[in-house]
């Protein structure tokens, strides 16, 4: 997911950049101060959701999210603000979410799951979704997504395991993350994806931190990110 600040003021671009980062769930974070370099910087590239300050000089973010309609595929919005009192006016034009100044971790992740309902994913190969391209051994061979338990960071590459092997993987946890979103695999952390399919207990240890258990992987323990939980226990059904 690729996300844009759109604030006149440094330290609220700098914070909300701090908070998105933290979630794990972006790839990519553009900057601008004023509508103008907002659009600018949409020309040159794509950004699936726009996180939009309302008071702004000149053109304020209301006014910019108005406008974003002429595009042909225009950005999810997400209006950031200090003023409660925008917030009817800012549905009328279309924004998937509104948070307050200063934005609580929890209720971006709930912005940032409604952004990816919203996202339809881009058209791939059956081939491409179904399976995801490993290295074993020396060979490229590919995996059935069906089979993976949960996916671990390692470095610059990702590890992928099934119930009776582990693979390595080039692509990155982000991309995958957005791969593999809409066929039942989680975020729980930075550095893990994990099927829910089998997921087969949630402990809650002394620290208040959960911790999964995954079917297939006798004694292996993932821990849950805080920032995470809550929707997590929403995809659980918790």
């Amino acid at each position: 997911m690729r996300a844009m600040i759109v604030d006149d003021e440094a330290p609220a671009r700098s914070e909300l950049r701090f908070l998105l980062e933290e979630t794990g769930r972006i790839d990519d974070i553009m900057e601008a101060s004023s509508a103008r370099e907002a659009v600018e910087k949409l020309m040159e590239g794509k950004a699936d959701v726009m996180f939009l300050d309302i008071q702004m000089p000149k053109t304020s973010g209301m006014q910019l999210a108005e406008a974003l309609h002429k595009l042909k595929n225009p950005p999810a919005v997400v209006f950031v603000t200090a003023y409660s009192e925008y917030a009817l006016e800012a549905f009328e034009v279309d924004a998937i979410d509104y948070l307050m100044k200063p934005v609580d971790p929890d209720r971006l992740n709930q912005a940032l799951d409604k952004v990816q309902t919203r996202i339809k994913p881009q058209p791939q190969s059956h081939s491409s979704v179904e399976r995801i391209p490993v290295v074993k051994s020396g060979r490229k061979v590919l995996v059935p997504i069906d089979q993976i338990r949960y996916i671990e960071a390692k470095d610059d590459y990702s590890c992928i395991y099934t119930d009776n092997d582990r693979f390595l993987s080039t692509i990155s946890l982000a991309k995958l993350e957005q791969k593999l979103a809409p066929h039942g695999f989680f975020r729980v952390h930075r550095g893990y994806i994990v099927n829910l399919e089998y997921v087969e207990d949630v402990e809650v240890i002394s620290s208040g931190i959960l911790q999964l258990g995954v079917n297939g992987i006798e004694g292996k323990k993932i821990s849950v990110s805080r920032r995470r939980v809550v929707a997590l226990k929403r995809a659980l059904g918790l």
